[in-house]
């Protein structure tokens, strides 16, 4: 007597129409995210005097590295001129120095104090902790320009302007955003482990290093990948203490490079350009740590 033939289970079913369509979507989606950077880049490729020649086209005009060699100061001021430049220095290396610069010291520190904060909320136990945490909490709620008057007459009258502590002081310890963002991983997080430490004779501190930063590195790369970015990004404040090149960040410098306009009208390709290359150190940050980013999404904690 033969046994009864059973298809295989396992196999991946076919194209429907609905899994198609969703993934159509997806592609529109990303095109639609793309077609900006294509923009730019088609820009930043073309001669700035020809651009406006023909608008229209996807494909650069009168194609030329000449706006790359503009930001990175490589041509003569006669060369920028005669390609539709204006022209004015733009010390790219100097101001991507000091964006560097102010972006990790604000990203080191912050997730460092915003964890020591989150793991106060979310471990130990003191009088008005939960009420404290909500008041907190509310600073979410407040636009950040309502206190930036404030911050600049503080710095002003400590004679800190135009230095880079001047620039990081209102982002350097915590926000409340990043202290409930890492409060939530830390409560998902096995109390017994931490009760075994403390049997052996760990205390708080030696808890929260030992145990609870290497557990927590998913959602701490994350945060850090998060604030780096809204550091980079972060244009008024840099703008009002950060006057001097010396301590002037790469998103100030384009504006001023903008605002150096030739006769003929705007460097675009020369700006575009300059947009490009800022973009390098975001992009190379998701190319090296996105994995990490989809990983602490289901804050799992301990498994």
């Amino acid at each position: 007597m033969t046994s009864p033939q059973f298809s295989g289970g396992g196999s991946k079913p076919g194209l429907r129409p609905g899994r198609i369509l969703a993934w159509l979507v997806l592609w529109a989606f990303i095109l639609i995210t793309l077609l900006p950077f294509v923009w730019m880049l088609r820009t930043a490729l073309s001669d700035n005097k020809e651009l406006f020649t023909d608008p229209g086209s996807w494909l650069p005009v009168g194609f030329t590295w000449g706006g790359f060699k503009r930001v990175l100061g490589l041509s003569s001021f006669a060369e920028a001129q005669a390609q539709g430049g204006s022209g004015a220095s733009l010390n790219f290396w100097v101001y991507l120095r000091n964006s560097l610069i102010v972006s990790t010291v604000i990203t080191v520190c912050q997730v460092f104090f915003s964890a020591l904060a989150a793991y106060s909320f979310a471990r130990l136990r003191w009088p008005g902790r939960d009420k404290v945490f909500f008041a907190f909490l509310t600073a979410l709620m407040v636009p950040p320009v309502f206190t930036m008057l404030p911050n600049f007459v503080l710095i002003k009258n400590l004679g800190l302007l135009n230095t880079y502590a001047a620039v990081v002081a209102p982002f350097l310890f915590m926000t409340p955003f990043a202290v409930f963002f890492l409060r939530q991983f830390f409560l998902g997080i096995n109390r017994e482990i931490e009760e075994a430490a403390m049997i052996d004779g760990a205390g708080h501190l030696r808890v929260f290093f030992r145990i609870i930063l290497p557990m927590s590195s998913a959602p701490m790369a994350t945060l850090a990948i998060l604030t780096f970015i809204n550091a980079w990004n972060e244009y008024f404040w840099p703008l009002l203490v950060g006057s001097e090149d010396s301590v002037r960040v790469l998103t100030v410098a384009l504006s001023v490079f903008r605002a150096a306009t030739p006769q003929t009208g705007p460097d675009w390709s020369g700006l575009m350009a300059a947009t490009l290359v800022a973009a390098v150190p975001v992009a190379l940050i998701f190319l090296a740590f996105g994995k990490k980013i989809v990983n602490s999404i289901g804050f799992s904690g301990v498994k």
